[in-house]
């Protein structure tokens, strides 16, 4: 361990890279190398002395964490200058190849070289999505524009839009292509309006040929922004120039923001990354693992698919964690010690796990209904439906088995069979009732 302070900090980086967002990780993170482990000190360099006490005073705590959930134990943390790192390299990954760049503004975000086509795992929770991405990133402005790809958080929506990106700018290198969050886009128009530049500003964005919108929840109560989005939108939209936004939520849902601009994001294509199925995250774990060159047992990666289910940045990190428990500590991985690897994690997952009891409350309230209603002898399709659409969502989004189910509906394993296949031949032929199942997921976590 103690000649190893480079993999203690490339683990812990990694770590942390889930807990960031990408815009704060790239420019404070990224740049930061490892020096020596002198005792329990891990020495760090940074390229700049203004980076060691933005660092220090905002992310010190975060960055000890990291390394402590590494290594198993509390480091120190020391910061050196290095005067010969460059600061432009603070928004490029470390030992990563050159990422493709969108532009020369420092606002722009780099491509990340890992988030590409080839490496998103497709399954039934994301194939959708995928195909779409994949239509627009060889037909920019024909197929589904704008597009918007909404989901929770870590569930691969950045990952689909960066490989839009890269794979257009490969395809293409003269295409004019911006990747940019909803927040670096205000901070910069917030800039141009003091430096009133606003004019320089709007030629930036209006003149693009594709304009990826990472988190567009962010317009939400922010009129003058909305106005701005709305003009450059238009601009782009009406010169058949490609727009993508992602966002946590059904544009239906985003309370705040102007009709006109909902109406907008609604022309394209609009679809839902879901929370990926058993299959899906094994899967994930086993291309994560030809990424990383490593060998985890088959049991092993067993047991974190099925007890990591929140979202696949959190699937991803605990492999993470337990490939530095095992390179740094030389013990075989086991179950036992995935459990006191993760034991933070999987209580977080115990804690939000989805109960029966909640998702029959939820739905009687969507359908306003007595939570009586769900486990009466009653048959009135005001009132079998609904229980028909908890049903199905207790099947989906928990682990209970069929009789289980039957049992806290007061009814039998083939009721619950004959719900779950009834509402999902409707849902391949009913938009609203797809609707009303997304908005419920929504509502509850998922």
């Amino acid at each position: 361990m103690d000649q190893k302070p480079a993999v203690i900090w490339e683990q812990a980086r990694s770590l942390l890279a889930e807990r960031m967002t990408r815009d704060v990780f790239d420019r404070w993170i990224a740049v930061i190398e490892a020096l020596a482990l002198d005792g329990q000190t891990l020495v760090l360099t940074v390229p700049l002395g203004y980076y060691q006490t933005w660092v220090e005073s905002n992310y010190l705590a975060l960055i000890r964490q990291a390394i402590a959930s590494v290594c198993g134990r509390e480091l120190n943390v020391a910061f050196r200058v290095d005067a010969s790192k460059r600061a432009v390299e603070a928004s490029q990954p470390v030992a990563a190849p050159e990422p493709v760049r969108a532009a020369k503004a420092t606002s722009e975000i780099p491509f990340d070289p890992k988030l590409t086509f080839e490496t998103f795992v497709v399954g039934p929770s994301n194939n959708f999505a995928h195909a779409a991405s994949l239509a627009v990133s060889q037909s920019p402005g024909v197929a589904y524009n704008p597009l918007f790809i909404y989901g929770g958080s870590g569930l691969g929506k950045t990952h689909l839009i960066q490989a839009i990106g890269r794979s257009i700018s490969q395809q293409n290198p003269k295409s004019r292509v911006i990747y940019i969050s909803s927040e670096s886009f205000l901070n910069e128009y917030l800039d141009a309006l003091a430096k009133k530049s606003t004019l320089n500003f709007r030629k930036k964005y209006r003149s693009v040929d594709v304009l990826l919108i990472d988190d567009v929840q962010f317009l939400i109560g922010k009129d003058a922004l909305q106005e701005e989005f709305f003009h450059t939108f238009n601009a782009l939209h009406g010169n058949r120039r490609q727009l993508v936004m992602t966002c946590d939520r059904p544009v239906n849902e985003m309370v705040g923001l102007e009709q006109r601009l909902v109406t907008r994001f609604q022309w394209g294509q609009v679809t839902q990354i879901e929370k990926p199925g058993m299959e899906t995250r094994m899967a994930i774990l086993q291309k994560k693992q030809e990424q990383m060159n490593i060998r985890i047992a088959d049991d092993v990666l067993l047991y974190l698919a099925e007890h990591i289910r929140s979202d696949v940045r959190h699937l991803e990190g605990a492999l993470t964690r337990v490939t530095a428990y095992a390179s740094l500590m030389g013990h075989p991985v086991t179950i036992e010690s995935v459990e006191q690897i993760l034991r933070d994690l999987l209580d977080q997952e115990r804690q939000n796990a989805l109960t029966i009891d909640v998702i029959q409350r939820t739905v009687a309230e969507y359908y306003d209904i007595r939570l009586a209603d769900m486990t009466s002898k009653q048959r009135p399709q005001a009132i079998a439906f609904p229980r028909q659409v908890a049903m199905y969502l207790c099947r989906d989004l928990t682990d209970h088995s069929l009789p289980a189910i039957g049992e806290a509906f007061s009814r039998n394993h083939a009721t619950v069979m004959h719900a779950c296949s009834l509402i999902t031949t409707r849902m391949s032929a009913d938009g609203d009732l797809r609707q009303t199942i997304s908005t419920l997921r929504h509502n509850l976590g998922r």
